[in-house]
């Protein structure tokens, strides 16, 4: 029986959405019962990244296999069984991937940006984020400047999870489409295994 490879992303307190709500463990095996449909009843997952963090409840990520009965849905799939094979916490690498993805859009699209607004997307300083907040929302007027404000705007102060797709798709929008999700794949994918490598050699 085929098993697809795949990523999917728990709600913070690591339960399943559907069935019995239980809690998730790497190396067990899940089953859905009764009738598969996508976004409904089922096991699901994405096979790329970034289509998982369109469907994510939280910030936990996982690297798992679905099979059995499985059903493609665009994006996603559903599946009778899924087992987790990597776990990890992703509010700390959401949010850095948010700012990357915000300071390509800023660098791009945006001249002149204020330097205390590339100062935070490139750092995360807590410090520089009221005045990040207060120069993007000065120039948020300037229509021309749209696109690097939302991007930064969202990277730097909504839920980590929303701000990661909000400033990917945002900072894709106009660029070539499939190049530029396709890189963000990549570097979300790079980042999420370098996190892993890093548990996994403590």
């Amino acid at each position: 029986m085929k098993k697809y490879l795949c990523w999917h992303f728990l709600s913070d307190d690591k339960r399943l959405r559907w069935g019995n709500r239980a809690v998730v463990k790497v190396g067990k095996t899940y089953r859905a019962t009764g009738p598969l449909e996508p976004c409904q009843n089922g096991m699901h997952g994405s096979e790329k990244i970034l289509d998982a963090l369109n469907y994510a409840p939280g910030s936990v990520i996982c690297r798992v296999e679905i099979w059995g009965e499985v059903q493609q849905d665009g994006d996603k799939m559903v599946g009778r069984y899924r087992r987790v094979l990597k776990m990890v916490d992703g509010e700390k690498i959401l949010r850095e991937f948010a700012r990357k993805c915000a300071l390509h859009a800023v660098l791009k699209y945006w001249e002149n940006a204020p330097d205390v607004v590339v100062r935070y997307l490139k750092t995360g300083d807590e410090s520089f984020r009221a005045a990040a907040w207060d120069a993007a929302r000065d120039a948020a007027w300037d229509a021309a400047r749209a696109a690097a404000w939302d991007a930064a705007r969202a990277a730097a102060w909504d839920a980590a999870w929303d701000a990661a797709r909000a400033a990917a798709w945002d900072a894709a929008r106009d660029a070539a489409w499939d190049a530029a999700r396709d890189a963000e794949n990549r570097l979300l994918r790079i980042m999420v295994k370098k996190e892993w490598n890093h548990h996994s050699s403590r």
